[in-house]
């Protein structure tokens, strides 16, 4: 069916047939035949696809197109190229989804071939970000190009990309929409606390955070080993208390004996729902616990550029060299994802109105990491670290990431929203 993920509008199923036009340098056209639709999709977007593609005329027929019920894209897809190319290599399982997880689940490889990928991606002003991503296409591509797209080209061409989808990341919460040719300085930043509950949970934090700050550096000062550590965390809590004011010290007036003793009774019948929740849970094979998905891919992508930057990275590199801040950037992010998503594919979401302020905190945090990232891609553009096909990859990966971490941030304030309302 026709879906709409955090990140993009995902279309493969449903088209039946359609052509992509780069003959003209710098203009790409096309026409998309959908299951379902009245009328074709006309794409009328600023760049080129990558050099495969580039100065070609691609038509492409699915063999078994999946008509749907949803509201539809608009007709008009005007807007930018994105990442457009038919060179793609994907690893494709030569046996069922059910056959792979069990074979991965065991440790066990499974049968699998090296695939042509068709991938179109654009960003158009009406939808935000389009994608058609598949290897079951019929592909036809004229013979001689139109013109040639030099290798100094396409990484400039893939370097924009890169850059389309980043401004298109940092406007997701913007109630003007989708605009591909507005400046990252012209987005309005969203920090800023919306909610009581919100405002409430942030206080928290930056006050746990001085709080332990104040903890390591009375450690270090006085040279105290750390088995008194539960002593000075205390001592250094109520002074804190004491300079800001906060928590409040009066926990309102003393409870009566029943009211008392109503309390008690309500803390153990809420214990007792939760260990019977647990043992109600307890004959799952622990192996079968998924992390979120969100966190498995920016955990990945992590250990990945962490093995990447190797060979590029000085032998007296210090703690601010651009490559290091990308990496620590993604792996400090994907700490604060796991934190708020939980490492359960099965934990809650959207969040209760309970959790949902620390929760919102962790994603604001993450999203501080991975933006610290991008500037580190910035450093490393400027001083032409690593290699361009790098920084542009690792740009759109985790640009991708922090749009859905922007994503959930919106959700999480719905709910705080909705609580405060009611």
């Amino acid at each position: 069916m026709l879906t709409a993920t955090p990140m993009s509008w995902r279309i493969d199923e449903q088209v039946i047939r359609g052509e992509i036009d780069n003959r003209s340098p710098g203009k790409t056209t096309g026409t998309l035949w959908l299951a379902g639709a009245s009328e074709p999709i006309r794409l009328h977007l600023d760049g080129n696809p990558w050099a495969d593609l580039a100065g070609h005329l691609l038509r492409f027929t699915n063999p078994q197109p999946v008509a749907t019920g949803s509201a539809m894209l608009d007709a008009d897809q005007s807007g930018l190229v994105g990442d457009m190319t038919a060179s793609r290599k994907v690893r494709v399982p030569d046996c069922s989804i059910e056959e792979m997880m069990r074979a991965a689940k065991a440790g066990q490889n499974y049968p699998w071939h090296w695939a042509n990928c068709l991938y179109l991606e654009w960003f158009s002003h009406r939808n935000g970000r389009v994608v058609i991503e598949t290897t079951s296409y019929e592909l036809e591509i004229d013979a001689e190009a139109a013109w040639t797209m030099t290798a100094d080209d396409e990484v400039r061409q893939r370097a924009q990309n890169a850059e389309a989808l980043s401004r298109f990341v940092n406007q997701l919460t913007s109630a003007a929409g989708f605009d591909p040719h507005a400046g990252l300085d012209e987005v309005d930043d969203d920090d800023a606390p919306q909610s009581a509950a919100e405002a409430e949970a942030q206080r928290e934090t930056d006050w746990m955070n001085q709080l332990l700050d104040r903890v390591d550096a009375r450690l270090e000062r006085e040279g105290i080993d750390i088995d008194e550590y539960d002593t000075i965390y205390m001592e250094e809590r109520e002074r804190l208390r004491q300079e800001t004011g906060y928590p409040p010290e009066d926990d309102g007036p003393p409870r009566s004996e029943e009211e008392e003793q109503a309390w008690i009774d309500e803390m153990n019948a809420i214990t007792a729902e939760a260990m019977d929740d647990m043992a109600a849970e307890a004959w799952k094979d622990p192996d079968e616990t998924q992390r979120p998905e969100l966190l498995d891919r920016a955990m990945d992508l992590g250990i990945r550029l962490h093995r990447d930057i190797e060979a590029w990275l000085p032998a007296d590199a210090t703690g601010e060299h651009p490559l290091r801040e990308i990496v620590w950037g993604v792996q400090f992010g994907s700490v604060k994802i796991g934190g708020a998503l939980g490492h359960d594919d099965d934990e809650e979401w959207p969040p209760d109105p309970l959790f949902a302020g620390d929760t919102l905190v962790r994603l604001k945090k993450a999203r501080d990491h991975l933006r610290d990232a991008l500037r580190g891609l910035d450093s490393a553009d400027a001083e032409n670290l690593a290699t361009p096909e790098w920084r542009i990859s690792t740009r759109r990966e985790v640009s991708e990431i922090l749009g859905e971490v922007q994503q959930l941030i919106g959700e999480v304030r719905a709910v705080l929203k909705e609580d405060d309302e009611g």
